[in-house]
């Protein structure tokens, strides 16, 4: 199986600060627009030396198009609470067939696209990251600076002792996540530095035409 962890180990600051990798793209399989293999071309096309699609919940779009996966990493951006906090954890490189993970998708299309249903999940975010780490891939903190945590660092290092690998820093916060902040990208980024995690990014992409 490909090593997917090392390749996004691999990756260097200045490819994402080059936007040469979109670790963060969502597709119609959940609440994007854009069609999965349209997605995969038009990140050719644009460049993209290596994506990620990371639909809400499911990995549908990575079982339906196997012939994707290599350039395409598989990803799932999972709806979860860690104490009283509502975040979004990123799973890179697991195997889309691994029978760890089977509990955690969503089991039906609601699950994946609506919020009201996605903000009230009961996944134990503990035995989320150890069934990841089971399948072969890696936890990552989506966006946190939309984290509603009073102690940034506390809640990152508190999350590390469970487990997870890394944390989203280059990140452009579009729509509303740049009105709702609380704390800075470069902070985030001394974060995870501080806690030797792993340093990921992407556009959030929801479209059906990257730009």
């Amino acid at each position: 199986m490909q090593n997917y962890t090392q390749q996004i180990k691999n990756i260097t600051d200045k490819d994402f600060e080059a936007g040469l990798v979109n670790l963060h793209m969502h597709t119609g399989y959940s609440d994007g627009l854009g069609d999965y293999k349209t997605i995969v071309k038009q990140s050719k096309d644009k460049g993209y030396k290596l994506i990620s699609i990371t639909d809400h919940n499911t990995i549908q779009g990575h079982l339906d198009n196997p012939e994707a996966l290599g350039y395409v990493i598989p990803g799932v951006e999972f709806d979860v609470w860690f104490k009283y906090i509502f975040l979004h954890l990123l799973a890179y490189g697991i195997d889309i067939h691994s029978e760890h993970m089977q509990k955690f998708y969503s089991k039906d299309k609601k699950g994946t696209e609506k919020d009201i249903i996605r903000f009230f999940s009961k996944r134990n975010i503990k035995e989320l990251i150890d069934s990841i780490h089971k399948a072969g891939g890696i936890a990552v903190l989506a966006h946190p600076a939309c984290c509603w945590a009073l102690n940034m660092e506390k809640f990152i290092s508190d999350l590390k002792d469970i487990g997870l690998d890394g944390v989203e820093v280059y990140y452009p916060y579009p729509r509303w996540r740049k009105y709702f902040k609380f704390t800075s990208a470069e902070k985030i980024k001394q974060i995870a530095d501080k806690y030797n995690l792993i340093k990921t990014g992407g556009t959030d992409f929801h479209g059906e035409n990257i730009l």
